[in-house]
């Protein structure tokens, strides 16, 4: 089949599977497959001939999991917690996990979680609390065809949704010695980038709330939490997001938010986790994320959302990134949002209005 052919084919299948991801629970990940040829981000290539994505060396599959379970002696199970145990809290379209136990307690349910639900993990690191999956492919938004039905999985390859997921998973300790436990969506959309419609790239999507949601609600289960219950808290009514704007305090760009200093510092990780930062360490006592970031160049025009962060480099050439740490400080309702570069100096640069742009829209 050629390009033009397949590209067809695509187009008619997202057209065809333009339903809400997660209308009758269609949820049905595949993070890679053997012989997949297309890595994406950070590089946006044109698309080969099979979509989904290569696993790169030393990520953590099901399989391997599941054989490493079986050569190993079974124990006692592990009891699981009630609901009394796990609450999940909201602020706008925000929403995170607080459970009463400790974080090295959670690390291997919440990384057994993820596999089971056909991820593979491109990060596990639980000395900064942080794990993030491979791009998937949500392979339940294909639609069932008369074609797809007939030929079965003889043709499965060549159907593909033209998007991809992948979630980031943040677990931070609390003043009370549990654990809260953040989810976070980054998408990717596969377009066409000539007149000629022959090729096609990678650009980001905007973050997907409700899958983040839908995620928490399962993992919910997974900690103990009955169906029913998960999705009756899930559904709990969402306070309104205090408002946030971007201003400027003494020549230094900054994000202003009209709330106190937790509530804050959730809502700007939750929003350097959505924008694809890449978070290094971070210090809840000092108000201090530690990040990379990647600058945008030579592009004149105003980038959208996501392209703002230019966390995707050309595939020209790629951009070094430079190390930059977000301060979140505050007084009683108020907080300030600002950006200081390596050395912990305030940051005034083009680089950090972009930074407090990219966040401002999030936190919006």
């Amino acid at each position: 089949m050629n390009n033009s052919a397949r590209l067809g084919l695509l187009g008619l299948t997202i057209a065809l599977g333009a339903c809400s991801v997660l209308e009758g629970d269609k949820i049905d990940y595949k993070s890679a497959s053997k012989g997949s040829t297309l890595e994406v981000p950070p590089d946006l290539k044109t698309l080969s001939r099979d979509t989904r994505y290569t696993v790169p060396g030393g990520v953590v599959s099901a399989n391997a999991m599941q054989a490493n379970q079986a050569a190993q002696p079974s124990g006692p199970a592990t009891a699981l917690s009630s609901l009394g145990d796990v609450r999940i809290e909201r602020n706008g379209n925000q929403r995170w996990l607080v459970v009463n136990r400790p974080a090295d307690q959670l690390w291997d349910p919440v990384r057994e979680f993820w596999l089971e639900n056909g991820f593979t993990l491109a990060l596990d690191q639980s000395n900064i609390g942080i794990m993030e999956t491979d791009w998937a492919e949500n392979r339940a938004k294909i639609p069932q065809d008369f074609i797809r039905n007939t030929l079965g999985r003889v043709l499965d390859s060549l159907y593909s949704t033209g998007e991809r997921d992948k979630f980031r998973t943040r677990l931070e300790r609390n003043a009370q010695g549990g654990t809260e436990i953040y989810v976070s969506h980054r998408g990717m959309q596969e377009v066409f980038n000539t007149s000629t419609k022959e090729t096609t790239v990678w650009q980001p999507r905007a973050a997907d709330p409700e899958l983040e949601a839908e995620f928490l609600r399962r993992l919910l289960v997974k900690l103990g939490v009955s169906q029913e219950q998960a999705k009756a808290v899930a559904a709990t009514p969402a306070a309104r997001a205090s408002s946030s704007r971007v201003g400027n305090v003494g020549g230094v760009p900054v994000v202003q938010i009209d709330e106190g200093f937790d509530r804050a510092w959730r809502r700007v990780g939750l929003a350097l986790d959505r924008t694809g930062f890449t978070v290094e360490d971070r210090d809840r006592s000092q108000g201090l994320y530690f990040v990379r970031y990647v600058a945008p160049k030579g592009d004149k025009k105003e980038p959208g959302f996501l392209g703002k962060l230019m966390s995707f480099a050309s595939s020209e050439k790629a951009v070094p990134p430079l190390k930059y740490r977000i301060v979140v400080r505050s007084q009683g309702e108020a907080t300030t949002v600002s950006v200081l570069n390596a050395a912990g100096a305030p940051e005034s640069s083009a680089n950090a209005e972009s930074i407090v742009r990219v966040l401002a829209d999030d936190l919006k």
